[in-house]
């Protein structure tokens, strides 16, 4: 039963009231640590891939299939996720994630050829949908709306710190293990966590031993378990140009974004000239600026907030941050120094990463009671370009070997596959830019939510 906290007074104590408790950064810590879990384990194969490949006779193309197979099942499965979280809260869902993709994780390093890797690459990114929308129906339960933006920032920050570093992780491990005993090693962790989640956390913040009267007080207004997936404004969601703009930014920001985490190594080792070593060192620093973009975007949203309001404030962070990766990933074309070109390239990561924290407070403000919902599907668009990307690089890496017949093959001729990679990534941003011009990133969807979002507020 929750506690009585009427008149934010401490139970017990008639007439005193209390400071109030700081647990709701609890649970933000549950979230960063989750999201650093999810990362390390869907990035340690880009640096295991080459080996991967070399065990199991892989080609590009079939790599590059294997990469979409998991961003297929993110995508197809991240509506049912938030939904989920929508209607049995948060805790459940999560718990079941983690399990899951854990088991499939231990599971990457059993297979024994492409078809069965296919498949539990799949079953691997159907388990992880539907885990940061319920992190973020979890924010919006616990945090007040002041907090959600900074929680976000510090959330995408550890999630791309945690893919940063996987490449080092990994590396010092396969010095002691073979790929497989890594990927068993990296789902074991992933147990550890989920038990740890499940005995402490809560759906509801006034059900938690550890929240006084003061704290409940900050937070929004609860509701009853199973109740929220009765209100979620479907209708509303397909016929708001807000929504799809929303959806289309997440694409072309997802498609660059999953290079970083499938081919970049590669192209390191491959168009670069460096060793394993070398990649393994470098690899990470996309994500490692990236995550910093994230946090940077997380601490100055509050006072730019309070000087142009929240829509033109991510408005125009969207819009510049998206042009300006556009032109730092062409730029990266036209350099032969292979460290000013992961400079370059980084910084792209870091101006992507910008965007971030308003992306998902965005779902959180405009969604209403369907948070959850709605970032789930603003993340199975952003993954439906995830599946595109490594498929459409594999293609082109592929095709490296003259083959001037095609249209393909002429372009690659002319420009070069990796440049052409870079072209193409770099049309997509700029449309991710003219996306956010569309986007009104304050109206509520669900106009009889109890949580609107007032001018100038965040």
């Amino acid at each position: 039963m929750p506690r009585d906290f009427r008149n934010g007074q401490r139970p017990g104590l008639p007439g005193a009231v209390d400071r109030p408790t700081n647990t709701r950064w609890l649970v933000v810590a549950f979230a960063v640590s989750l999201a650093v879990l999810q990362y390390v384990d869907r990035v340690c194969i880009s640096l295991a891939g080459p080996l991967m490949q070399k065990d199991l006779g892989l080609t590009d193309s079939q790599m590059g299939k294997v990469f979409s197979a998991f961003t297929l099942a993110y995508a197809l499965f991240e509506i049912p996720g938030g939904y989920l979280g929508d209607w049995i809260g948060p805790r459940k869902v999560i718990l079941r994630i983690v399990l899951w993709w854990s088991f499939f994780t231990a599971a990457t390093g059993w297979v024994s050829g492409f078809a069965w890797l296919v498949a539990v690459r799949f079953l691997f990114g159907a388990g992880e949908a539907g885990c940061f929308p319920n992190i973020s129906k979890a924010f919006k339960r616990w945090l007040p709306p002041s907090e959600r933006a900074q929680a976000q920032g510090i959330l995408w920050f550890s999630a791309r710190w945690g893919g940063a570093i996987t490449p080092l992780l990994l590396f010092a491990l396969l010095q002691q293990v073979n790929w497989r005993t890594a990927f068993l090693i990296f789902g074991a962790v992933g147990v550890v966590w989920a038990v740890a989640f499940n005995w402490w956390y809560r759906d509801d913040p006034r059900d938690h031993p550890q929240v006084n009267a003061a704290e409940a007080a900050l937070l929004p207004a609860g509701s009853a378990a199973g109740d929220d997936h009765k209100h979620i404004p479907w209708l509303a969601m397909c016929r708001s140009p807000t929504v799809w703009a929303l959806f289309g930014q997440y694409f072309c920001m997802s498609y660059a974004w999953y290079f970083f985490i499938t081919w970049f190594p590669k192209y390191l080792l491959e168009a670069r000239g460096f060793d394993l070593k070398g990649s393994a060192l470098l690899s990470g620093m996309p994500l490692a600026l990236g995550g910093l973009g994230a946090f940077v975007a997380g601490w100055i949203t509050p006072p730019l907030v309070r000087r142009f309001g929240p829509g033109r404030m991510r408005r125009g962070l969207g819009v510049g941050a998206m042009t300006a990766a556009s032109l730092l990933f062409l730029a990266s074309t036209k350099v032969s120094d292979p460290y000013l070109a992961v400079a370059l390239i980084s910084l792209a990561s870091f101006a992507m990463d910008l965007t971030l924290p308003g992306c998902w407070t965005t779902c959180m403000d405009i969604g209403g009671r369907g948070v959850g919902s709605l970032s789930g599907a603003m993340n199975m668009m952003g993954n439906l370009g995830g599946f595109v990307s490594p498929w459409v690089v594999g293609i082109i890496i592929d095709q490296k070997v003259d083959r001037t017949g095609t249209v393909l093959g002429g372009l690659i001729a002319s420009v070069g596959a990796w440049n052409l990679t870079f072209l193409i990534t770099s049309g997509f941003c700029l449309l991710g830019a003219c996306c956010w011009l569309l986007v009104d990133p304050v109206t509520p969807l669900d106009l009889g939510d109890p949580e609107r979002l007032a001018p100038g507020t965040e």
